[in-house]
């Protein structure tokens, strides 16, 4: 049984509306319609307060579910978020280094000149993404 189902089924036993639901944990009534309906996943947080709300085991509410699962452990891993984020940064600084080394060469030069605008806003895209997502 997938979360979305086990959202639903959790509710309508503990016999509350998604309105009321979404009061208790300070998200919208529409979120929680998202989450009945697979469209999103709530986060551990989320849905620890649930597992509360619904009287039933935490346990209970998270297996079964390989794509929620999937989705906690990848939102959670710190660790590689934050590989991703020095990475991103790293290759940002390199980049201007190289940029600065070797500036009179790349200006001679209009298809580097682009190359290097272009791997450059890659570059930048890239650092944004991972920092975005950190937060």
């Amino acid at each position: 049984m997938t979360i979305a189902e086990q959202l639903k089924n959790a509710r309508a036993k503990a016999e509350l509306t998604q309105e009321e639901v979404a009061e208790k944990l300070g998200v919208s009534r529409q979120t929680v319609s998202n989450w009945e309906n697979g469209r999103s996943y709530p986060d551990i947080v989320s849905m620890i307060t649930l597992s509360g709300v619904y009287g039933v085991s935490l346990d209970a509410l998270l297996k079964g579910d390989d794509a929620l699962m999937e989705h906690l452990e990848e939102s959670t891993d710190t660790v590689k978020s934050n590989k991703k984020l020095i990475a991103a940064s790293a290759a940002n600084i390199l980049l201007f280094i190289l940029i600065l080394l070797f500036s009179g060469i790349i200006a001679q030069n209009k298809y580097l000149t682009g190359g290097v605008l272009i791997f450059g806003v890659c570059s930048i895209t890239a650092l944004f993404y991972q920092i975005i997502r950190k937060f």
